[in-house]
């Protein structure tokens, strides 16, 4: 008598057939997917990273600090008839034009989080509060003459500086190879008014170290938390008055520049820049030293300022500022300062060059 195959033997022969073969490949996943997987890996790893010891902020009292990325030159040189002007540190009162407008957001927040995941995983020089921090960069600032017109962008050249850790011994600042200038001596002193600036005569300050004068030791001091982080500069930028936006924006990039902050600081900094309204990307952008990458920026009062950054590694390169409006100082587009950033290092003594190394 004929029987009826049972139901699930076609079924069951077919998967004994399907255990005999190979099994299939499996595909490899598309690079975007791969770049996704690793900074979610790596994001994990920084929530469970073991937080350091606390530096110490400086006790001692020193004079403000010199910067290099913001090409405010302060100075007035008498006897060219020459007035340096303040074109990249649009800090002032006066409106916010931003250019992108909140498209850009969402790829400046992306953007800088890669950074920051670079920033907790990347290694830095390591300098003891007695040591100086050494910065060589490459600099040209925009100047203006006294009675007008537009702005003369200067060659481009070098600029090294060294600065007590702790702020608690003088420095030194060269330019293009010239004299050196001590920086915070006993006696007559001479200060900066921004990154870049000519230094003239003052008195030491009594004050301590902060957002707007750090020493490297106070950098290392900063919160770890964006929002403890970015609300302790705003607080600082907002007694000075203007747009606590863009004198938010500028103290980072001035923190950025010639110093440089612990790996979960600077991640730090990275992500409280990222709350910054009107943050935006400029997808390329060149350094004093003519090396190309990514750019973010913000734009304010006519000028973007722009902060540079190796397209692979994410290391910040040095910053850039441009003219966004047409006006007395030149077209829209017009470079009115530029910085690149060659070496970063820990010495014992100012005027001491290190052995050759990269930012």
């Amino acid at each position: 008598m004929n029987t009826a195959p049972h139901p699930r033997s076609e079924e069951a022969e077919h998967l004994g057939l399907t255990a005999l073969l190979p099994p299939p490949p499996v595909p490899g996943l598309e690079p975007g997917r791969a770049l996704l997987l690793k900074e979610t890996l790596l994001r994990e790893a920084a929530r469970t990273e073991p937080v350091g010891g606390r530096t110490v902020r400086a006790a001692r009292p020193r004079r403000r600090l010199v910067r290099i990325m913001v090409p405010a030159l302060a100075c007035a040189l008498a006897a060219g008839g020459i007035v340096v002007v303040n074109l990249a540190d649009p800090s002032g009162g006066g409106p916010t034009a931003v250019a992108g407008g909140a498209p850009g957001a969402p790829d400046a927040t992306r953007l800088l989080d890669r950074i920051a995941l670079a920033a907790a995983h990347g290694r830095q020089p390591t300098a003891r509060a007695d040591q100086f921090v050494y910065i060589e960069s490459k600099v040209a600032y925009a100047a203006q003459h006294a009675a007008g017109g537009a702005a003369t962008q200067a060659p481009v050249h070098t600029r090294q500086v060294w600065l007590s850790a702790d702020g608690s011994r003088p420095g030194l600042l060269r330019e293009g190879g010239g004299p050196a200038t001590p920086l915070g001596a006993d006696g007559p002193v001479h200060t900066l008014d921004g990154p870049g600036a000519t230094p003239r005569p003052d008195r030491l300050h009594k004050a301590g170290p902060s957002v707007d004068s750090p020493t490297h030791v106070y950098v290392a001091s900063l919160p770890t938390d964006p929002d403890a982080l970015l609300k302790l500069i705003r607080d600082e930028a907002r007694s000075h008055g203007g747009d606590p936006d863009q004198r938010a924006f500028t103290a980072i990039g001035d923190l950025l520049a010639e110093t440089w902050a612990p790996p979960r600081v600077g991640a730090a900094l990275y992500r409280a820049a990222a709350k910054i309204p009107g943050v935006t990307v400029v997808r390329t952008a060149a350094d004093a030293a003519g090396r190309e990458g990514v750019a973010v920026a913000r734009t304010a009062h006519g000028r973007q300022t722009q902060w540079i950054f190796d397209r692979t590694t994410y290391a910040f390169l040095g910053e850039r500022t441009v003219l966004t409006e047409a006006g007395e100082a030149g077209p829209a587009g017009t470079v009115v300062g530029t910085s690149a950033i060659l070496t970063r290092a820990a010495v014992d003594r100012a005027g001491e060059i290190p052995a050759p190394t990269t930012a």
